[in-house]
């Protein structure tokens, strides 16, 4: 099994920045794509930003250049870089990733429990 966990979320004012962590854990021999995804109450889980094990990034056009996704591959671990946040980023951060068990294994999906992040004054 495969297990994430992500860290960094908090309370921080507008305008302020945060880092969030989402640590892969478990039976792992390739992480290909990882993502950040958050849920704001009452609406859908949305794209924030994605990664490739090759470093290619894709972002959601509402982060208009404030967010940056990276990745650590030695640590299986994926960051996101948030500047400039706003109240509207209000929401639970949760990453995935696409992970190979075993060489011969298809990419499979998993998720983290997510991390709170809020932004008020």
């Amino acid at each position: 099994q495969v297990q994430l966990v992500e860290s960094g979320g908090g309370l921080v004012q507008p305008g302020g920045s945060l880092r969030l962590s989402c640590a892969a854990s478990g039976s792992i021999f390739r992480i290909n794509g990882m993502g950040w995804y958050r849920q704001a109450p009452g609406k859908q889980r949305e794209l924030v930003a994605s990664i490739t094990s090759g470093g290619s990034t894709n972002y959601a056009d509402f982060v208009e250049g404030r967010f940056a996704i990276s990745r650590d591959n030695a640590k299986n671990t994926a960051y996101l870089q948030m500047n400039n946040l706003k109240p509207e980023d209000t929401a639970v951060y949760y990453c995935n990733a696409a992970v190979q068990a075993y060489r011969w294994d298809l990419p499979k999906i998993f998720w983290g429990q997510g991390t709170q992040v809020t932004v008020s004054s």
